[in-house]
This record gives C-alpha cells, structure tokens and sequence, in this order.
C-alpha cells in the first residue's frame, strides 16, 4: 500500500461577501479534490489542540500523527533542523522573519506593513541576515539564513519564557503592543531596535525601494522553541517515508520524525513555486518509500496577504499541478490511499491563522465511496455523515490503519 499525505496550507477559509458568501475553495475550480470527495471518506479534524497557537507547526505535527501535547516544544527549533543548526541542550531558537515596518515621522510609532519584506529573495535575505549577524551577532547570539523571509536566531542560554507575537497576526497594526514581553525580553527588544540601523540603510533595501519593492528594515523575533524529541515515523507506523516542502519548519518536522527530505528546485512557498516538481518528487519517491508528504504553502501566504482572488489561484494550481498530477501518477501503483486537506484555515477576513477544525478526504484506489453531492471545500464540516476526529493526531492512526506506539 502507498499513502500520500498532501496538505494545502491554509487552505479553508470563511464566506465572504466578495465571492457572494462563498469561500476561496468552493469559488474555486477543483476538479480533482472534487472528485476525490465524490469517492473517498470524508470528514473534519481538529489539528489545534485547545489551548495551542493555531500555527502551522502545531498543526503539522498533528497531521503526522504527533500528539503536540506531548511533543510541541516550539516552532523555531523545528526550521533550525531544516537549515542545518543543531541544537545543544541549552540553545532556545527563535524564528527571525525579515519584515516591513512602516514608521511615522518622527519614528516613535511603528506599523507592521509586511510580515515578508516584500516576499524578499533568498538572496537578497542572505546577504542581510549575514550582515545582521556580523553586527548584532554575539557569542550567546547567532543569526542563520533560511528561505526568503524565513531566518533563525539561536540564544545559547536563552529564555523561552516569553510571549512573542507572529507578524503575520499583526498586519496594520501598531507594533509597539506585540513586542516580546517576559523573561530575556529587554534582549530581544533591543536585537530588533538595533536591526532597523543595521537594515534601513542597507544597499540591498535601497535597491527594493528604487524598485519599487518593500524594504525589508527589520526583524521580528518569535515562535521560540528548544530542541524537541520527536519518534521516528518508521517506529510508529512501520513503513518509510519522505517529505516535500518550501517551509522551514515542515522540512524541520520531516527531519526529526525521519523521512527524507526532498529536495526540489524552484520551490517558494508562494505562487511562483515549482507545484509540478513537488508532485513528481513525491511520485519518484513512492518507488523506494511507502510514505510521501506533500506540503504546499501558497494559499496561506495568500490568506495572511488579505487577496483572495492569489488565494483562489493557489487553490486552483493545487489542485490542477499537484493533486491532479499525484492522482495520474500514483496509478503506477497496485493499492494506494491519498489524504488531502489543509492544516488550518487562514480566513482572508483575518489575514492570520484560526483554531477551528477543517475538512479532510482520504481516497483508497480498492474502497470507494459514494457521497452524493460533496465537493472538497468547508460544507463537508456541516455534513452529517462524515468522519470526525476532535484529536488531529489520531487521523494519521486511521489513514494508515495502524499505530505502532
């Protein structure tokens, strides 16, 4: 049996007056995941646990069969396994996005404008992410460069007591309200005070406003974590698997649950991705791997933008490039299953993440349904004969059908 876990990040969402009171996923056109609903088991899962961030790490690792209860330590530990940081025993990593802040005249109020810097290149960042380590950087403190926006600072010896805000919740609003409060949070305060000399000035940032570009001039340090110990995948399911993703952290979790980590060039996680290659990766690897996870992260990077129509055309690109690519592709082979769904919704009304459970479909090639009227999209929540599971983590068990520990 060959299992396909593909996941559109962010994906649900809520009506909104734009699309007559639709959703970017019912306006959508999806044959694919449509069809899949047609014939497979259909159902809701809640991937937040109460209490929990509704973040895309948390989220994940209920969707990989992890209860975050018993294994969350922290976003930013995950992306630094990504990138290649190990991790001591007294590290705390922190997740350091390149953003815009927006100031006033006399730059005693600051707005966060854009949680990406633009969507900035990994280029473009590395060379500001190394120059923020040769100033700030410390022997305690250290700057990594990641993927676009996405970089890490790790603080041997460092709090993770403290409460830090995502940007991606704070669009348009006054900072001075979301800066780290709690233990350590004078140091990170002043790290990001101190960035803006470093960045506003930079040749790179002038050149993005000469081009009519958002300058990345600060960062913006959150989602602390300490180095988790997670099963391996192999351990609690008995098979072998691999995993596909432009995110950080999703790779990051891929590691330590150890699947392998496939690399695809062209990836981004925003519309320009390489949805294609993804699906093709993933096919090749099934000939070794019994196990392949797809992420994709478009439509939430559309959802935090507050565009829904970029949403609606990441939605319609998942479906055609990657779903409809995988269902060709995986007929290769004798037996399969297919789950798809997103992690969490990200409601373009919010522009941020949100706890509540989404919709779910897992197609096996050897036991079709009939569910007269369904489409892939949030009505499956209100159905009544449909699949629920109030803990994430458990649906992973059910998927595979078996659970090893």
């Amino acid at each position: 049996m060959k299992y396909v876990v593909i996941i559109g990040d962010g994906m649900a969402d809520r009506p909104l007056n734009e699309l007559g009171g639709k959703t970017p996923l019912q306006e959508a056109f999806t044959p694919n995941m449509d069809r899949l609903a047609c014939e497979g088991i259909i159902g809701k899962v809640r991937t937040i646990p109460e209490g929990f961030h509704p973040g895309s790490d948390v989220a994940n690792l209920s969707v990989l069969g992890y209860d975050p209860k018993k294994f969350y330590t922290g976003r930013a530990s995950l992306e630094a396994a990504s990138i290649g940081v190990e991790l001591k025993e007294e590290d705390v990593a922190f997740r350091c996005n390149l953003v815009t802040l927006k100031f006033n005249r006399d730059k005693t109020l600051a707005m966060m404008e854009d949680y990406s810097g633009g969507h900035i290149s990994t280029k473009e960042a590395g060379i500001l992410i190394n120059d923020i380590n040769k100033e700030l950087g410390t022997k305690q403190i250290k700057f990594y460069g990641g993927v676009s926006y996405r970089h890490l600072m790790v603080w041997s010896g460092g709090e993770t007591d403290v409460e830090c805000t995502p940007p991606h919740d704070i669009m348009g609003k006054d900072i001075s309200d979301y800066l780290p409060v709690g233990s350590g949070e004078n140091i990170l305060r002043q790290l990001m005070l101190d960035s803006v000399d470093v960045l506003e000035s930079h040749y790179i940032n002038k050149e993005r406003i000469n081009n009519g570009k958002n300058p990345a001039n600060s960062i913006w340090l959150w989602g602390q974590g300490e180095k988790p110990g997670l099963p391996k995948f192999r351990d609690k399911y008995s098979i072998e698997g691999a995993l596909v993703s432009a995110v950080d952290l999703t790779k990051g979790l891929g590691i330590y649950a150890d699947l392998e980590i496939l690399k695809v060039p062209g990836v981004t996680g925003w519309l320009d991705t390489n949805y294609a290659g993804k699906a093709e990766a993933a096919l090749t690897a099934l000939k070794k791997n019994d196990f392949v996870y797809i992420h994709v992260e478009s439509p939430d990077e559309a959802g935090h933008s507050g565009n829904y129509k970029d949403k609606i055309k990441a939605i319609e690109d998942f479906d055609a490039l990657v779903v409809g690519a995988v269902m060709r592709g995986i007929k290769a082979f004798e037996e399969f299953r297919i789950l798809i769904m997103p992690d969490h919704p990200t409601p373009i009304e919010l522009r941020t993440h949100t706890a509540e459970p989404v919709p779910f479909v897992i197609y096996d090639n050897k036991q079709k349904r009939e569910n007269k009227g369904a489409n892939f999209d949030e009505s499956i929540l209100k159905r009544k004969d449909i699949m629920v599971f109030e803990e994430g983590y458990k649906l992973m068990d059910y998927f595979i059908g078996q659970k090893r520990s």
